[in-house]
């Protein structure tokens, strides 16, 4: 692994800069869900995974109580990351169409996938104060991926956060909207493409299906050069 992400990773594992979070961590892996009521929970916080080369970055806002905070990884162990992972195998970013643990194999092309929020938040609601405090880690995970191109926000939240960090860091000044499919070059030339959350909810209810999902990560991969 390279040094500079696993010096990153060690430090985001070990954070307890959020006591809300913490405790709400805390709670979840000891009162856990019946059908993993046997599992030991990994119950810290979530690191970003995959190729450290990565011209594509997926961001999502925070791992979720029962997926990442349960697993370890980021989008695995949820019904969220299944339909995730179906399509980034359909567009040949992922070598198998499922995440569902630490050392299940799966290997990302060209391709880094991580949060904003490094810890699940109650009811996925992330307080001001909790999001300066992770917008470090995320700041060093761009800086360390020297070959970046292109960021995908999954959901809306996750893309206005992302955009929020950019005002902040970046002086980012142009008015950006949420629209599935929509980018923008970032103030460090980087394209942001927005897409909705893969969220079962969404899936339901058809405002994302399996080919549009590919296809923008079909799109994504095209532009990158992966």
């Amino acid at each position: 692994m390279n040094i500079k992400f696993k010096n990153l990773n060690k430090t985001i594992i070990k954070c307890k800069k959020c006591p809300r979070l913490v405790k709400f961590i805390k709670k979840i892996s000891s009162e856990k869900r019946k059908q993993n009521i046997n599992e030991l929970y990994w119950g810290k916080p979530v690191t970003g995974f995959g190729g450290h080369n990565a011209k594509l970055l997926i961001l999502g806002l925070a791992p979720a109580a029962h997926g990442g905070t349960r697993t370890g990884r980021a989008f695995t162990g949820d019904k969220s990351g299944e339909f995730l992972f179906k399509c980034l195998y359909k567009a040949k970013i992922a070598n198998q169409p499922f995440s569902e643990s630490l050392n299940d194999g799966l290997n990302l092309n060209s391709t880094y996938i991580t949060n904003i929020l490094k810890c699940v938040p109650p009811g996925d609601k992330p307080l001001k104060d909790e999001l300066n405090n992770c917008s470090n880690y995320f700041d060093t995970e761009l800086s360390n991926l020297k070959r970046l191109k292109i960021i995908i926000t999954l959901g809306k939240v996750a893309f206005e956060n992302c955009i929020k960090f950019y005002k902040k860091n970046y002086n980012l000044d142009k008015k950006i909207y949420f629209r599935h499919g929509k980018s923008y070059i970032l103030p460090n030339n980087i394209m942001l493409i927005a897409s909705y959350h893969p969220s079962p909810r969404n899936v339901n209810t058809k405002l994302i299906s399996t080919k549009m999902m590919t296809n923008l990560f079909k799109r994504a991969k095209k532009l990158a050069t992966i």
